[in-house]
């Protein structure tokens, strides 16, 4: 367990909870036992430690005789606060020449500077909140779709941290049958139903790759997919680009070869993100050097991205050239989705052409025709799961390691029980299951540990 004597855990801080810049209002956030002394210095209106938990207060904050700022002060008292301690947060007007008085004035009677999620790292420490969910909410805070809001905040609320509690309390009952069986080691009694234990590690492990197996799906909700849009010259792809961001974000033109370095941007589909990546047209033997390193630079594109869009002019592209495309992507393990372009004056006969290729999409990208279509079958492509799902959804790559390592643990103990090992060999297999358990939720950490995790929220969280 970890031990919670942190250096400085008894200190009050300070730090702004919105962002810095200018704007209407600015929070100040106090944390510590200090707290409700310091602002009652600064806040003669009224004596602030004798109001009710959970109200506001409206007044001057002054300093030495000098009005500082008109604010709202809210109250939380320990421990039904965001912390466990006493916690104050002050609105101010958010000029951050303000802001920076009212904090210089808090310094001065004693109260320090907050660390990179010390907040957090404090509600985590008292309690309130488990490592998981302290580390959901640094993922809320970053959420930038639909999907990864939805997953971070499951977390959050403790969707996660119960499916590996259900887990733990399972493993602990039956590892106490087992030390008890060791207590009474001479009698030659058996508390422990092997046959039950057996059906239950199976249960568990069952669980725990439901779990590993949902990281892919929520690496992609967290991190977005790659994709990169690549075909010879002038098939159409800028054009593409364009027509997917609804705007004119690539220049497009007749001429082959207009695009000579890789175009990122970002589509939002159905709340995951998809960063585009419009490439310099392949063609295999140019005299331009420009061209030459905007092509070198597409095949590397091609190679790092999650999927690949190989978009074709259907007049142009002929059937064996196709067919060599897709035996290179399939050689080298590339994810792909053909798209025919320029299909618009004849889809019937563009599908009977490539018929060879009946997972091929046909698109009119100018015109904007069987968009849609290709927003759908891309999200089939990549999406390994049910995005909308209540379910859990891994996104943290550091629980995804120790799940890895929780399951071959899990290994170990179905090992053990089919040799029918001892049962102190077998309460070690079990003590190591819970180790890891213990590691996602924070039951078992060091203080190293923490301060990496909590040294990457921002400072106010």
């Amino acid at each position: 367990m970890f031990n919670t004597s942190l250096q400085g855990w008894e200190d009050t801080i300070v730090a702004l909870a919105t962002a810095p810049g200018i704007g209407a209002i600015g929070v100040i956030r106090l944390s510590g036992n200090k707290s409700f002394d310091v602002i009652n210095e600064l806040f003669p209106s009224k004596d602030l430690k004798a109001q009710p938990s959970h109200t506001m207060h409206v007044g001057l904050l002054k300093s030495k005789h000098e009005v500082l700022d008109e604010v709202v002060v809210s109250l939380y008292k320990s421990p039904k606060s965001y912390t466990g301690e006493d916690v104050i947060e002050i609105s101010c007007h958010g000029s951050p020449f303000i802001q920076e008085k009212i904090i210089q004035a808090i310094a001065e009677r004693g109260v320090r500077m907050a660390k990179p999620g010390e907040f957090t790292q404090r509600a985590f420490l008292k309690g309130k909140l488990d490592l998981a969910q302290a580390e959901a909410v640094a993922d809320l805070i970053a959420s930038n779709s639909e999907a990864s809001r939805k997953a971070a905040l499951h977390t959050m609320r403790g969707g996660f941290s119960n499916d590996l509690k259900q887990l733990r309390e399972a493993l602990i009952s039956f590892s106490a049958l087992i030390e008890l069986e060791l207590d009474f080691s001479q009698e030659d009694v058996e508390f422990a139903d092997r046959t039950k234990f057996k059906a239950l590690i199976a249960s568990l492990k069952d669980t725990t790759q439901q779990l590993i197996h949902s990281f892919k799906l929520g690496n992609v909700i967290k991190n977005g997919v790659q994709v990169a849009i690549i075909g010879k010259p002038n098939a159409g792809k800028s054009t593409l680009l364009n027509t997917l961001l609804n705007e004119n974000r690539a220049i497009v033109s007749d001429i082959a070869g207009t695009t000579r370095d890789t175009i990122e941007e970002v589509l939002n589909i159905e709340g995951v993100l998809f960063r585009l990546i419009d490439t310099a047209g392949i063609r295999e033997h140019t005299q331009d050097s420009i061209e030459e390193i905007g092509v070198s630079k597409s095949k590397e594109k091609m190679r790092s991205a999650q999927v690949v869009l190989y978009l074709f002019d259907v007049q142009e592209m002929q059937v064996d050239e196709l067919q060599q495309v897709v035996a290179e992507f399939e050689k080298e393990g590339i994810q792909y989705l053909l798209i025919g372009n320029k299909a618009d004056e004849n889809y019937s006969a563009a599908a009977e052409k490539f018929a060879a290729f009946p997972e091929c999409i046909f698109i009119a990208a100018k015109s904007h025709q069987n968009i849609d279509l290709l927003k759908e079958q891309l999200i089939k492509k990549t999406i390994y799961g049910n995005i909308h799902s209540e379910s859990t959804i891994v996104t943290n790559a550091r629980h995804h390691q120790a799940l890895l390592q929780l399951a071959a643990s899990l290994e170990e103990v179905e090992t053990g029980l089919n040799n029918n090992i001892p049962g102190d060999l077998l309460a070690l297999d079990i003590r190591e299951c819970l180790h890891y358990l213990g590691a996602i939720t924070g039951q078992i950490t060091n203080e190293d540990q923490l301060d990496f995790i909590f040294s990457k929220f921002c400072i106010g969280k």
